[in-house]
């Protein structure tokens, strides 16, 4: 993965993602690119803010709440691994992933420091779910493009993946995750402990 691509997998991260298409509708274009826009805006101000690390990461991890359906994310993302993971690994899955998708952008809050988005064209993708094109740009870094696939999901948009110079960060995260379980004896608690290590790098990469 070059650069560019890690870059931007850092900032959408939280949004690499998927719901359960049976809980999808058919979403209007408009108000698609209207949620794109007022996340963003959201996330921008989050991580801008004049705040402590600790007060701005309680920002984000509400926005991200709002804006991730995480039951589906990471459902999908485990992919044929749920059904292996015993109940109480698949509810501490769950708690590891929601964790990991905070810390993985409040970690990075230095980084993205100045950043700005703004809309691109918005395009329906199939009839349930639209991909909106945004433009990112970095105080001294080149501006690069991310498009956001949203769906509608139990009467809500939600973001369901993000694509990076043609790369589909959910399924990169899900080849990611089957990897560490192949790796390691079919076993989903390799995965676990391995989630554990990078919240905890990621906690003290961010300082607490």
């Amino acid at each position: 993965m070059n650069r560019r691509i890690l870059l931007a997998s850092m900032l959408a991260t939280p949004f690499a993602l998927t719901a359960i298409r049976p809980a999808h509708a058919e979403i209007d274009i408009n108000r698609a690119a209207q949620f794109i826009q007022s996340t963003g805006q959201e996330l921008v101000a989050a991580i801008n803010a004049r705040q402590p690390v600790a007060a701005r990461r309680q920002r984000v991890a509400s926005i991200l709440r709002q804006a991730v359906d995480i039951d589906g994310v990471g459902r999908f993302i485990l992919g044929r691994w749920w059904r292996v993971a015993s109940p109480a690994e698949q509810q501490e899955y769950m708690r590891l992933f929601e964790e990991t998708l905070i810390r993985n952008l409040s970690a990075r809050f230095g980084e993205y420091e100045g950043v700005r988005f703004s809309l691109g064209r918005s395009q329906q993708r199939t009839e349930d779910d639209v991909l909106v094109s945004t433009i990112i740009e970095r105080p001294g870094q080149a501006a690069f493009n991310l498009d956001w696939r949203v769906g509608e999901v139990n009467g809500q948009p939600r973001v369901v993946d993000v694509i990076a110079e043609g790369t589909s960060l959910r399924l990169t995260q899900r080849s990611e995750y089957s990897a560490v379980i192949s790796r390691n004896g079919s076993q989903v608690s390799a995965l676990l402990a391995a989630m554990r290590q990078q919240i905890a790098a990621l906690a003290a990469r961010e300082g607490r």
